[in-house]
């Protein structure tokens, strides 16, 4: 059976929508339900039961979901377990999502650790997004709050914890609370502070800056078309002036400051994320270099510290 066919299969059952199955995929819908049509004539019966609003599995598709997500991640190991002719390894492509923040640094401190292995870096955003690109088997790690994923798609992949990182906002020069080295937490009471909500690729984030304002008299900055790359966030910023939920090691934009959240230190929980199965001399690398620095760095300092959202740490322990 070709695989192809399972993918697409797994997609549609998680996704509950064929044109989301099909972006998820980067195939063309009609592409995606001909091969559901012949995974179906393949197996002798109906996998779906379509709707105008909703595709959902029938008994035998929830049936087969288990089988076809096993071969899956067989089929990604026995990938991911071979090299190129000539013997070369296949290159690790690494989503860091910016080179200043946690993941560039792990990944320097790794190609210094394994010069041999190609890792290939990509600069995007948000684990939720990354994590079906791991899944799909189109990228091998990415970085991100780990507790923020469905528990569903947590079940398919492994973490290594890597850092506690304290989290900032992200001022126009001119704020009220810029002249401020710190900015407690009470101080944002009555601000709207944007926090990528209206992202699909960052509801990770959405979700911890929805558990940290809470109660806080904070409000979350309604959804905005998602702004790409340095420039146009900067040019978005400039003209919203609304601030940005953020982490100390932001880079730097210019008309703005960044200054550390205060009183509780808020912390974001950073875990490196890949696909079960998957096994590459690289991602033993990064989980080296992610451990040195994180004990070089007093990275894992202890949440009580500062604040993480209730059962988080509960979370990454249970899937170290």
């Amino acid at each position: 059976m070709d695989p192809r066919l399972l993918r697409a299969f797994v997609a549609v059952a998680e996704e509950s929508h064929f044109t989301r199955a099909a972006a998820r995929l980067y195939v063309a819908q009609q592409a995606l339900s001909r091969d559901i049509r012949r995974l179906e004539r393949e197996l002798g019966t109906e996998l779906f039961v379509r709707t105008t609003r909703q595709v959902a599995p029938t008994v035998d598709g929830e049936r087969l979901l288990p089988y076809a997500r096993r071969v899956l991640e067989a089929h990604d190991a026995l990938l991911d377990a071979f090299v190129r002719p000539g013997g070369a390894e296949r290159p690790l492509l690494v989503d860091v999502n910016s080179p200043g923040l946690v993941g560039g640094r792990v990944l320097r401190r790794a190609r210094e650790l394994a010069p041999d292995s190609e890792l290939m870096a990509r600069y995007e955003s948000g684990l939720t997004g990354a994590a079906a690109e791991l899944l799909a088997g189109r990228l091998d790690v990415s970085f991100g709050r780990f507790a923020g994923l469905d528990p569903a798609v947590r079940a398919r992949l492994e973490h290594h914890f890597v850092r506690y990182e304290p989290m900032a906002v992200l001022l126009p020069e001119d704020h009220r609370l810029a002249e401020l080295e710190e900015v407690p937490l009470a101080a944002l009471a009555g601000e709207t502070v944007y926090a990528g909500d209206g992202n699909p690729r960052t509801l990770e984030w959405t979700d911890l800056a929805r558990h940290l304002f809470e109660g806080r008299g904070i409000e979350l900055a309604s959804p905005a078309p998602v702004a790409v790359g340095p420039e146009e966030f900067q040019r978005v910023m400039a003209k919203s002036r609304t601030p940005v939920l953020a982490v100390v090691d932001f880079p730097a934009l210019a008309g703005t400051v960044l200054r550390p959240l205060v009183d509780p230190v808020p912390l974001s929980p950073v875990s490196l994320v890949w696909r079960k199965g998957c096994a590459h001399p690289g991602i033993d690398a990064l989980r080296c270099a992610a451990a040195r620095l994180a004990a070089e760095e007093g990275w894992l300092m202890s949440h009580e510290e500062g604040w993480v959202p209730r059962g988080e740490s509960l979370i990454l322990m249970s899937h170290v």
